[in-house]
């Protein structure tokens, strides 16, 4: 069979394992040559090839549901669930998404995106399930790093609860932890623990004491004990964590042996209540490039499958602004003891890869905990030091109420620094770092602040290492700026709460922040050549917002444009027209931003033309506003 055939799961009941072989082969053929191709994540999904196989042989997907952690790792759950012919688009825009969408396939159970959700939605349905009186089988396929986040662990004490809710939970272990000596024993007790013969053996043990004479079930207690001894004696120290837990342990199980994994899935449905099955796998399995460097292989642009390098790129860019947060950061620290940079396994994401190898003491990583790792960092805060917390923006929703409850609230002296701020393009709406402004702006005691590029962005990062008067945020872009030049050290803080003007005109007031401020320029360069003279105001701060410059502004111009790469509903714009409101100035406000849709994947520059922010596409909106012929403005390039 050609795995262009396969479009249903289904189809794999009934397959050899040589058949089922043949399909892995495939898939990581295709897997390979697409991301090769277009970019994406790489060493996951060829790690779980034989997992999903092997899962999806022992399920019927026309009723049994799977959950899968984050997604990846789903890609070879996409190529046999009817997406092979448009496996070509992934990640593009109208194309096949890079993480699970239940609107893309009925066979997307729980869209996903952030890690550690998966054993709460699957131990959701599963209730769900029950309360409705329905029989299916439901499983979560979650990955060792994952499982260090601390809501997959409140799934598994809940589900451990639960000794009447049969849920699978399949453990994808790529760290290879254990050798093949060590794991042969566990595996080969781990067998006769839970086949047949033995639970017999233990079961007609009890019963059979308990007919002795003058026993009776007097010793059942005991008995017990006796009972739970053997299963420690035969379990390995990991699966007595889950046992203890409430969880029947299995594993751990080769994970690219199809046989192997297809037995112990089986024997995992029969059994009552919470089954963890624990599977060793390898990540980049099938591509000795990625699999040497899991890390680097992780996830890739566009890349040569020969070599495993990237292509390189038609112009060269400036340097990222991870990478100068990276360096700026580890300058400021090799001088400063004080200075934490504070990780949630981003470190290479964030730039702080950079800090851990110039300032190993001063590093932290706390896994996958953004609720811990904003703590941790108060308390830190608490006694002196100077905690940099560098999480997306996207991630760092996830520790709201550690920032307003434990940071806010005490006015707790950390530095937020928000990477992937705005439009991020291909990893679509979970990725998008779009809610940062809106989230943090109602914080009190909060500082908020965007650079126009990359040198006032150094001046920013010296600003919140050396800010003390409470919690102070910094938001960025993903990739590059736009080639500002650099400055190796002596970096000036800035005033907190002060904008700056870029350039005066009598017409409009165009107030920018962050990213769009470059956009707010080319902007009024078009205007300016359809008579329209603009104001720019770079912010710099949205909280605090410098309405000492920016009302009398708006009082004397009469129209107010503001600009941002956020959502509009509670953003800056909305901080400016509040300000302008709470001075009683009543001047017309035009909020241009990302309104209250969720944006898709894409390229960041498409999402930009069908959000209508760009230069051109504003400067149009703007003169037809204004009642100015626009005829000429879409000819000007961005």
């Amino acid at each position: 069979m050609h795995l262009s055939e396969v479009t249903h799961p289904n189809q794999l009941h009934g397959l050899s394992i040589h058949q089922l072989q043949n399909i892995a082969r495939q898939i990581r053929e295709k897997h390979l040559q697409t991301v090769a191709a277009s970019g994406g994540h790489l060493g996951p999904g060829l790690g779980v090839v034989e997992l999903t196989l092997a899962l999806y042989q022992t399920l019927d997907l026309d009723h049994d549901k799977v959950v899968w952690d984050v997604g990846h790792q789903a890609y070879p759950h996409k190529l046999i669930t009817g997406r092979y012919d448009n496996f070509h688009t992934l990640r593009q825009k109208d194309g096949v998404a890079g993480y699970l969408k239940r609107c893309e396939s009925q066979f997307d159970h729980f869209g996903a995106g952030h890690a550690s959700t998966s054993i709460s939605a699957a131990l959701g349905m599963a209730l769900a399930r029950d309360a409705q009186g329905k029989n299916y089988k439901v499983a979560a396929v979650i990955g060792d790093g994952a499982l260090t986040g601390g809501m997959a662990l409140e799934a598994i004490n809940h589900a451990g609860h639960l000794p009447n809710t049969k849920l699978l939970v399949v453990l994808n272990d790529n760290e290879m932890s254990i050798s093949p000596n060590v794991g042969a024993i566990p595996r080969y007790l781990n067998k006769m623990r839970l086949s047949p013969p033995m639970q017999f053996l233990t079961d007609r043990l009890e019963e059979d004491f308990k007919h002795l004479p003058f026993v009776g079930s007097s010793l059942t207690p005991e008995l017990a004990r006796v009972k739970e001894g053997m299963k420690r004696l035969a379990v390995p120290k990991v699966g007595a964590v889950f046992e203890e837990l409430g969880f029947t342990y299995m594993g751990p199980v080769d994970g690219h042996n199809l046989e192997e994994l297809i037995s112990t899935f089986n024997h995992a449905h029969q059994l009552p209540g919470p089954v963890l099955v624990h599977v060793a796998t390898t990540k980049g399995k099938g591509y000795a490039i990625a699999e040497k460097d899991q890390v680097g292989y992780h996830a890739q642009s566009p890349f040569d499958l020969a070599s495993g390098k990237a292509k390189p790129s038609s112009k060269p860019k400036p340097p990222s602004y991870s990478k100068v947060f990276g360096e700026t950061l580890s300058t400021l620290a090799e001088n400063d003891s004080r200075i934490v940079g504070i990780t949630a396994a981003m470190a290479t994401g964030t730039g702080l890869d950079i800090f851990q190898k110039r300032v190993p003491n001063q590093y932290i990583d706390v896994g996958i905990a953004e609720q811990h790792a904003v703590t941790l960092a108060a308390g830190m805060a608490c006694e002196g030091m100077r905690p940099i917390a560098a999480i997306y923006s996207t991630f760092l929703q996830r520790a709201f109420d550690q920032i307003v409850h434990d940071v806010g609230i005490q006015k707790l002296p950390v530095f937020f620094c928000l990477d992937r701020a705005g439009i991020v393009g291909a990893d679509g709406p979970t990725h998008q770092g779009l809610y940062d402004i809106a989230y943090l702006r109602c914080i009190p005691n909060m500082v908020l602040m965007a650079p126009k590029d990359e040198a006032e962005f150094q001046r920013m990062i010296v600003t919140g290492v050396n800010h003390t008067d409470g919690p102070i945020a910094l938001r960025y872009p993903r990739g590059s700026g736009i080639g500002a030049p650099l400055m190796e050290e002596g970096w000036e803080p800035l005033p907190i709460g002060k904008g700056e003007i870029l350039r005066q005109g009598d017409h409009l007031l165009m107030v920018a922040y962050g990213t769009m401020v470059h956009t707010a320029m080319q902007t009024a360069e078009i205007l300016s050549e359809h008579g329209v003279e603009a104001t720019v105001v770079n912010a710099r701060f949205a909280k605090p917002l410098d309405t000492e410059l920016i009302v009398p502004l708006a009082k004397q111009i009469g129209r107010v444009v503001t600009l941002e790469e956020g959502c509009l509903p509670g953003g800056f714009g909305s901080a400016v027209a509040e300000a302008l409101l709470d001075a009683e100035v009543a001047v017309p406000v035009t909020r241009i931003g990302v309104p209250d849709v969720l944006v898709d994947h894409a390229t960041p520059e498409q999402s930009m033309v069908e959000l209508g922010l760009t230069s051109s596409q504003i400067a149009e909106r703007l003169l037809k506003q204004l009642g100015v012929s626009a005829e000429t403005v879409s000819l000007v390039a961005d």
